[in-house]
């Protein structure tokens, strides 16, 4: 896979609201090792730690959250036979803009065969009026291995933000070996309804979705395990079913932090074995 380089035509202004992210990783000499990395402020690749003969980076941001009118773009690559862990460095805030203008984030993801990536994000938290625009596509090339987990929250409960946002759009397409194999698309605009009826979100305030495609999971039953394991966790209600028999996906609500981010460990857990 050939990354094609950009040159960094943004006004002035845009410094620090329109930024780019470009990520690839590859095997040398039988480890995996970041080839090529490019990063627009407030983009900043943290840490990274050897795992084996894989790779942990843990991406930073030098700005407070995301605030409205931000443009954002990450493109991740990984290519054939290398073995990639990402995670947030903290739980990601969108902040809402005094005209009320939309952050529009799009990030990309490529993993070539015989690769592995595995992504388990903090849960966002959207202030009062935050407005986002979020589409996530990850393209998994035949014979390679993903696991996704994303969450977000309803607001700052404790502050009174609870479903405060102003519109949260979010789509999340998983493609392999060139099909579409998953698509989540939904938008949340709290004034529009009540979120709280029995049939949307109830009494939770977290909910998230967590998939497994390729060998990571691969044992019969691991579905019905996921499911009965989630279900006896106080405070959660979530549900796990495989679309084929290499691809499980994994829906979950929680009405506080611990029981919530304590499923997500064990699904984590449970799915990638680790």
């Amino acid at each position: 896979m050939r990354q094609v380089r950009v040159r960094d035509r943004r006004a002035t202004a845009q410094v620090g609201r329109h930024a780019r992210l470009e990520l690839v990783f590859a095997v040398r000499d039988g480890r995996t090792v970041l080839t090529h990395s490019y990063a627009e402020p407030p983009f900043r690749p943290g840490r990274w730690f050897a795992e084996g003969s894989g790779l942990h980076m843990i991406l930073a941001s030098s700005s407070p959250g995301v605030f409205g009118g931000d443009v954002l773009d990450q493109s991740v690559v990984v290519e054939e036979g290398a073995s990639v862990r990402l995670t947030s460095q903290s739980a990601p805030q969108l902040h809402p803009s005094a005209s009320g203008a939309t952050a529009r984030v799009r990030s990309s993801y490529r993993v070539a065969a015989g690769a592995r990536l595995s992504c388990h994000w903090d849960a966002s938290i959207p202030f009062a009026g935050a407005c986002l625009d979020q589409r996530i596509e990850v393209d998994v090339a035949g014979g390679a291995e993903l696991y996704w987990s994303d969450a977000m929250m309803g607001g700052r409960d404790a502050r009174g933000e609870r479903w405060r946002f102003s519109s949260i759009a979010h789509e999340l397409r998983i493609c392999r070996a060139g099909a579409l194999a998953y698509l989540e698309r939904f938008r949340i605009a709290p004034a529009d309804r009540s979120l709280s009826h029995p049939w949307i979100a109830g009494e939770a305030t977290f909910f998230g979705t967590a998939l497994a495609a390729g060998a990571v999971q691969t044992l019969p039953g691991e579905a019905e395990r996921v499911h009965t394991m989630l279900n006896a966790i106080e405070g959660v209600r979530g549900a796990a079913d495989t679309l084929d028999e290499s691809f499980l996906v994994v829906r979950l609500m929680g009405k506080s932090s611990v029981p919530f981010h304590e499923a997500r460990a064990r699904v984590r857990e449970m799915l990638t074995h680790s």
